[in-house]
């Protein structure tokens, strides 16, 4: 075993990593890269979320470019009373309406 532990503390390998400044180094970049609560891993789980919201706020905006001019179409009162109809099934007190459905549209 001393033998051994003389053959290795001779190594070039053993003297360079037991060198205190790479020793100290390597513990630094491990606990900054792993442990750190700013580390490497945490920052790449908030690069992902920071992603996914900035694609929510896209698709965010554009449903908001299409509700501004839903707006925009339903201050006529006719585009107003039609939207009433199709969406809601809303009628007139002297109406009626018939909903016709095809064959082919009805599940068995």
């Amino acid at each position: 075993m001393l033998i051994f532990f003389k053959k290795i503390s001779s190594s070039n390998y053993f003297k360079f990593f037991t060198n205190l400044y790479i020793l100290s180094s390597v513990i630094f970049f491990f606990w900054m890269l792993f442990i750190d609560a700013n580390s490497l891993l945490f920052h790449k789980e908030l690069n992902k979320e920071i992603k996914y919201l900035k694609e929510q706020k896209e698709k965010l905006k554009t449903e908001i470019e299409i509700d501004k001019k839903l707006i925009e179409n339903l201050n006529d009162i006719d585009n107003y009373e039609a939207f009433a109809r199709e969406k809601f099934f809303m009628k007139k007190d002297n109406e009626e309406i018939y909903i016709i459905e095809f064959q082919d549209t009805l599940k068995n």
